[in-house]
């Protein structure tokens, strides 16, 4: 057995004996088939000094490669599922047909977490020790931020299209050392961080002239962090909060929140609620005659949401990822054969996240977790040839050229801590529903963020 498959094996048995979810046995050994590295020991160095795994992954290439999806199944999130799901399957499907990573099969499984941290600790750690998933495309900040420590002991790389955290500004990736892992964060997102998107619903909120806000939010950590990304920029440039008010999810009823909140003089109002929450916050805002701009977080841009609430929502708006990628169309296609689910704002990072997470596995020749991890960076960013599927992606790799992966949502140019940017789409609410009404360019937020952060 090669040295780099005992050291998996015993890091997974270390978790398992450690009660990481209860799971006997010592899987990691048996089945897995992507441990075994090619002729360079899997130190992930080629001859020429890159950070691939070797290439040809030879006799010892798996029949089966195993990518686990954690996902909002159920729970306050379920509604943006199937989008994300459907993406997830396409893109799958696609690679199968192209050949496959490594000529294997690629499996998704995915399990619910109901975005529940605790469950989301043991479908992380079944996905490794029972479905021998090489790699996980999912997983939210609700989830990532408080099992931070446990993920990273994990040492599986995480390539998921859910987070818009703050907390991940400035953790996860490569740290711009593909080939050093041992400053690696095993943390990357295919979708904008909070710190982007919200900095582009905070710069249009201050260019149409409101300069005070206030705001009510729920008092989990998505929902934070939806704020606080957004008071980094809008506070930054001269905007000010004249009230907040932060609430416990799943009330029956918000007034006494609302006219605590609505005591306060101020131009327009932040909402962060997951959608149920938010439409009884937002009915109860309708009926009391409150008035004022409403600015919804980027899970509330749904037809329910406006059905609910009624006329009185008409002109609120909400920012939200935009579809600003090279290969958004090539995406959509491919999405569109395989069912009817709509498209929101992370469908396309699911499907990027499956992408590059298989190119990455097609350039180490080896689906050793820590070969994936030194692969991600290098097929994402750089001068390679620029592909926008895993079928180009795989050709080119197989004539002795490098990559460039530009995704569907993003350019998905991973930074050094595992994130990207992209445009930022601000949507209005109208009778019929959710209408893009204009975009604030990549260009235009980023200035507003500290590179630093990225």
């Amino acid at each position: 057995m090669p040295s780099d498959i005992t050291e998996r094996v015993d890091r997974r048995a270390f978790l398992t004996l450690a009660g990481s979810g209860g799971i006997a046995g010592l899987s990691g050994c048996i089945g897995f088939g992507g441990d075994e590295e090619s002729g360079d020991g899997g130190d992930g160095s080629g001859s020429d000094g890159s950070d691939s795994d070797g290439g040809d992954s030879g006799d010892d290439a798996p029949d089966t490669i195993v990518f686990g999806q954690p996902g909002a199944l159920s729970g306050s999130f379920d509604f943006l599922q199937p989008g994300v799901s459907q993406a997830a399957d396409a893109a799958v499907r696609h690679i199968n047909e192209a050949g496959g990573p490594l000529g294997a099969e690629l499996e998704l499984v995915r399990r619910d977490t109901a975005v529940d941290p605790q469950e989301a600790r043991t479908v992380a750690t079944q996905l490794v020790e029972n479905d021998n998933a090489a790699a996980i495309v999912g997983l939210f900040s609700s989830e990532i931020n408080p099992l931070w420590d446990y993920l990273q002991d994990l040492r599986t790389p995480i390539v998921t299209p859910w987070p818009g955290s703050t907390f991940l500004d400035t953790r996860g990736g490569d740290k711009g050392t593909p080939s050093d892992v041992s400053d690696d964060e095993w943390v990357w997102r295919t979708v904008v961080g909070d710190t982007v998107h919200t900095g582009g619903s905070a710069v249009y909120a201050l260019e149409e002239g409101f300069e005070t806000l206030g705001i009510i939010n729920g008092n989990t950590e998505g929902e934070r962090s939806y704020v606080d990304g957004f008071l980094s920029v809008y506070e930054q440039n001269g905007g000010t909060v004249a009230e907040r008010v932060e609430v416990e999810l799943g009330s029956s009823s918000y007034q006494s929140a609302l006219s605590r909140l609505f005591d306060a003089d101020f131009d327009a109002f932040l909402v962060s609620m997951p959608q149920e929450s938010a439409i009884t916050a937002l009915s109860d805002w309708s009926d009391g005659g409150y008035g004022r701009q409403p600015i919804l977080s980027d899970t509330l841009a749904q037809q329910a949401v406006i059905d609910q609430v009624g006329s009185d929502l008409h002109g609120a708006w909400v920012a939200s990822p935009g579809r600003s990628g090279p290969s958004y169309d090539t995406f959509e296609d491919i999405y569109n054969e395989e069912g009817d689910a709509e498209i929101n704002g992370w469908t396309p990072p699911s499907w990027d996240s499956v992408q590059v997470t298989a190119l990455a596995i097609e350039r180490a020749g080896s689906t050793n977790p820590e070969a994936i991890q030194k692969n991600l960076g290098p097929v994402s960013r750089g001068e390679g040839t620029t592909v926008s599927t895993f079928a180009e992606g795989k050709e080119a790799l197989a004539n002795g050229e490098e990559i460039t992966y530009r995704g569907a949502a993003t350019p998905t140019d991973f930074t050094e801590h595992g994130n990207v940017f992209g445009s930022v789409t601000i949507s209005t609410a109208e009778s019929g529903g959710f209408v893009e009404t204009t975009e604030v360019a990549a260009e235009d937020v980023r200035e507003y963020v500290a590179e630093g952060e990225y």
